[in-house]
């Protein structure tokens, strides 16, 4: 991490991209400085430590079955705070205030798509966050820690937990929600996302993901030139299941791999393949199109069921949501109801009313040119103050 180039105090606030520090004094780097427009003293002073926190998650490496540095951070930033914190058998911290079942679940998952290699610094440029994970998801896990940090301070989180989870990404598997419904069994839960604060995301997005492997005896690409290549009955497979999707149910081939050399017959090639849907008919029928994949002998074709998240609906006139869309309007954000794929999914799926919010306006997710919009940040913590409060009330 570098130093910053630009102080708060002494000097003017420039305007160019600037690496930021994480020094939570509030002397230090440009990660202190208030987004655009913001005058309230308080409000920009909170604003400031979310900031902060943010950029010191950020840049903490979790990729998805490593997310141990993290969860370290957190509890470092909890220590002191009310409510009990414990570890689960899966690696989730869980936040809880209050006996029994929590009236309300938060989740914010601490893992990332970015693996280790991959350098994690955070620039601001103009009223915006730039880096990897930036938004997904260090905007939403700073942001649950300051608004329930200020309901704790005043006596009124009784009745939230807080799971933050493991394993959301990729080949995650949603382990982390899965197994915080479960244990805490919640009458409602929403999970935090970095992004999307113009959208509520009401309908869970599932997805069947698989690794077809074809193998055989490989040989030389002209001596054994009358055997089978398993790259090439890998390509008609691939070409198969991205044959037949559709706009709300797509296929996606997104890794492909295999073969020793150019003129080498490959003995062995692998993809990986996903489809998505809000609704379970599709999917079934993509597991009964793997299940039924067939090459010439003497190749041999296999399938590794990944990963099946489940799909599921929030009623519309669910209580929750009723909550969540009156906060909006109050709040001048937009009442437009999408479908995604988060910690949600894991909830909806056993029956508990549950949807995802983001916190942020932003770009870019998944890649490393990923950017939040500082001045979204506090209405975006707002929405979660609100709907927390009146969800309690």
């Amino acid at each position: 991490m570098g130093a910053c180039a630009l102080r708060i105090r002494g000097g003017s606030i420039g305007t160019k991209a600037t690496s930021l520090g994480t020094d939570r004094s509030g002397h230090g780097c440009l990660a202190h400085a208030l987004p655009v427009g913001m005058s309230n003293p308080h409000q920009g002073s909170r604003t400031r430590g979310l900031v902060d926190d943010i950029v010191e998650v950020a840049e903490i490496s979790a990729p998805t079955f490593s997310e141990e540095a993290r969860l370290a951070w957190v509890e470092s930033r909890l220590a002191g705070l009310p409510g009990s914190r414990r570890r689960d058998t899966v690696g989730n911290l869980i936040w809880s205030f209050g006996n029994g079942r929590p009236e309300i679940l938060l989740t914010a998952h601490l893992d990332t798509v970015f693996g280790e290699d991959v350098p994690l610094t955070v620039t601001r440029a103009d009223s915006r966050l730039r880096g990897p994970g930036v938004g997904d998801n260090a905007a939403a896990i700073a942001t649950v820690i300051g608004v329930v940090e200020d309901l704790a301070a005043g006596g009124e989180a009784d009745g939230i937990a807080v799971a933050f989870t493991v394993g959301e990404e990729g080949l995650g598997n949603l382990r982390g929600a899965h197994a915080a419904c479960d244990a805490l069994k919640p009458m409602a839960m929403i999970a935090l996302e970095g992004h999307g604060l113009d959208e509520v995301f009401v309908d869970a997005i599932g997805s069947v993901r698989a690794r077809v492997v074809v193998r055989g005896p490989g040989g030389h690409s002209w001596v054994d030139r009358d055997l089978p290549s398993a790259v090439h009955a890998m390509l008609v497979l691939g070409s198969e299941l991205i044959a037949g999707p559709t706009p709300l149910a797509p296929v996606n081939v997104g890794v492909v791999s295999g073969g020793r050399s150019v003129n080498a017959l490959a003995d062995e090639a692998w993809l990986l393949v996903e489809r998505r849907s809000v609704d379970e008919e599709p999917l079934a029928t993509f597991v009964e199109q793997l299940g039924g994949l067939a090459v010439e002998s003497p190749l041999t074709v296999s399938v590794e069921d990944l990963v099946r998240r489940p799909c599921g609906r929030l009623p519309r006139d669910a209580a929750l949501l009723q909550t969540v869309r009156e906060v909006r309007r109050e709040l001048g954000l937009p009442d437009v109801l999408v479908p995604a794929s988060t910690d949600a999914n894991a909830a909806l799926a056993r029956g508990i009313p549950a949807l995802a919010l983001g916190v942020a306006r932003g770009s870019g997710m998944h890649t490393v040119a990923e950017q939040i919009e500082l001045d979204s940040l506090e209405l975006g913590r707002r929405q979660l103050e609100l709907v927390l409060r009146r969800s309690l009330g």
